[in-house]
């Protein structure tokens, strides 16, 4: 078996907010089995996508399938070419992060019509047959609820916002979803990352400074969330501030574990099971069992330093 990472170059600064996946019946042919997949990550460089890696070679390695894997670098003009690529080398199977949701949806239409099954993980995809993606708004709730009992349901709160895609989306409603049932807690700003560590220290500490007496922060991912940690650490405030994130991931577990830090609580996450799901799914497609729903959501469970030593983690 071959795996290739290609990296794609650029970012693009604005991203369109991802819509739901396309209704309108595209023609398709199956392919007759999965022996060619391409998996399309939005950033390797974030471990969330490096654990979809992973998964994605067991899952390719089960069946004895090819697998291809494309960093876009959150570039969308990246994909296109690399979903173009994938068409040209004759792929069965193409599972997505897509960039953005809503600006792919050509390049998965092209890529249908030429036979190839499309499902998007981690996000929703305009025109994939079906997406698997962490239950996006319970995470955020869950995280934020208990950012807010552990506040003692009062205090002012940040949210570490990210690039306009669903999920993140669906973290932050979540998340203020959960606020309006706390009337003393009162979200006093509210800034985009760019989903990294380095922007969420960057956009917390600017937040911080305008909001001094801030006792919560809630990151959408675990990357900004670590980024806030480190801001809040810089501004001297570990003894004010708590900070919860989503993802479960390697570093925020390592980081629950550290005597310390403000870092509480952190939603968990399944990546490498998102690829593997997407793999069985395509298989299912394959024997011409399509899935009864279209969207499958993998339940988000809340990790603590409590309980941190018996989450498995990715």
């Amino acid at each position: 078996m071959t795996f290739n990472v290609f990296r794609g170059a650029g970012f693009v600064g604005a991203l369109a907010t991802c819509g739901l996946m396309a209704t309108t019946a595209i023609a398709q042919t199956m392919p007759d089995k999965i022996e060619k997949i391409g998996l399309m990550v939005q950033d390797m460089s974030n471990p969330f996508f490096s654990a979809m890696d992973r998964g994605a070679r067991r899952a390719a390695e089960e069946i004895g399938a090819d697998l291809n894997v494309q960093d876009a670098q959150l570039d969308l003009s990246a994909q296109y070419n690399q979903i173009d690529a994938f068409i040209q080398q004759g792929v069965d199977l193409i599972v997505i992060s897509a960039v953005d949701g809503g600006g792919i949806e050509p390049a998965i239409i092209k890529a249908k019509d030429a036979g190839i099954i499309v499902i998007a993980v981690d996000t929703p995809a305009n025109g994939a047959d079906a997406v698997i993606m962490t239950d996006a708004v319970q995470a955020g709730m869950k995280s934020c609820t208990y950012l807010f009992e552990q506040m003692g349901g009062e205090g002012q709160v940040l949210l570490v916002d990210g690039t306009p895609i669903q999920t993140i989306i669906d973290r932050i409603d979540g998340c203020k979803t959960v606020a309006a049932d706390f009337p003393d807690i009162e979200i006093v700003g509210q800034q985009s990352s760019m989903n990294d560590r380095a922007s969420g220290l960057m956009v917390t500490t600017d937040m911080l400074t305008a909001n001094p007496d801030v006792t919560g922060i809630f990151g959408m991912n675990d990357p900004s969330a670590l980024g806030a940690v480190l801001a809040v650490e810089q501004a001297g405030k570990t003894d004010q501030i708590i900070v919860t994130g989503v993802d479960g991931s390697p570093e925020g577990v390592a980081e629950l574990k550290r005597e310390g830090s403000p870092f509480i609580g952190t939603a968990t996450q399944n990546p490498g099971k998102m690829v593997e799901e997407a793999v069985r799914i395509a298989q299912e497609m394959v024997a011409g069992n399509a899935p009864e729903d279209d969207t499958i959501l993998i339940e988000s469970v809340l990790v603590t330093r409590e309980t941190v030593a018996e989450y498995p983690g990715w």
